[in-house]
């Protein structure tokens, strides 16, 4: 089957049901996008899927064949893309496992409503920190919004 990831196009010889988590990790070795519940609950695993932030332990690859997937590689090569920037200058991450689902989700949010309330990004954020650095991330989307306070209070 093929796949369209970060705008490269992979031939990859799996289970159809294989979760595209698995693909993407363990066959085109892209380790940004983290494993961590199994069953689309955390986020640690949110890719994009034509756009649309998706849970990628619990998305069977057969389902994405012919759409356009991207991961956390895809988003700049050397951290450049605004949401990257404003998570380094909010101190975002802690230990920092569930990050890249976290800005996967958050640059998402960010292309369909370019100025969120709170309350687009409490709806939209529904990834997990288990280091609750929750008022950093809401801090650094606002910051990209370009209503943010200089720094995040925490």
């Amino acid at each position: 089957m093929e796949l369209l990831v970060n705008n490269q196009l992979h031939e990859v010889d799996v289970e159809a049901e294989m979760p595209l988590l698995w693909v993407l990790r363990d066959i085109l070795e892209l380790k940004g996008t983290k494993y961590s519940c199994g069953i689309a609950q955390c986020g640690a695993c949110t890719v994009h899927i034509d756009g649309e932030p998706v849970r990628s332990c619990v998305t069977p690859v057969s389902a994405v064949a012919g759409k356009r997937i991207n991961t956390i590689e895809g988003l700049a090569v050397d951290a450049s893309h605004p949401v990257q920037q404003a998570w380094i200058k909010h101190q975002v991450p802690q230990c920092g496992y569930c990050q890249s689902g976290q800005i996967m989700a958050a640059v998402a949010l960010l292309e369909k409503i370019p100025q969120p309330s709170d309350a687009d990004i409490n709806a939209a954020m529904s990834n997990i920190c288990r280091c609750g650095t929750y008022a950093r991330i809401r801090a650094a989307i606002h910051d990209v919004a370009g209503n943010a306070p200089e720094v995040a209070k925490v």
